[in-house]
């Protein structure tokens, strides 16, 4: 993780920019990026038409998630917040939301 961070301070801090990188342009570029994967999605009408858009967009579907990962790992950068104990801290309430022993329809 902390090479990760390291290379997109580089990136960014090389470019001069910093100045831009505030919790709400962030909180803003993860958004667009994720509705421009959901883009690749839109017209699907299946599990099966979803999977055809892996296979045949697989890398623009790379690069959006990405994206995602980035603008995100540079909000996580800007806000003080470690990635990998949110995602833990996370967990341990979704495992108290949602039992393992209990069954769940969507």
């Amino acid at each position: 993780m902390q090479e990760l961070f390291d290379i997109l301070r580089e990136f960014r801090d090389s470019r001069g920019w910093r100045k831009y990188h505030t919790p709400k342009n962030l909180s803003v570029s993860i958004s667009i990026e994720a509705a421009e994967l959901l883009e690749l999605f839109q017209w699907t009408t299946s599990v099966e038409d979803e999977m055809r858009v892996l296979e045949e967009r697989g890398k623009e579907v790379e690069e959006e998630v990405a994206d995602i990962l980035i603008y995100t790992l540079f909000l996580c950068d800007v806000a003080g917040i470690d990635p990998l104990v949110a995602v833990k801290r996370k967990m341990e309430k979704n495992e108290r939301k949602y039992p393992k022993d209990r069954v769940y329809e969507f």
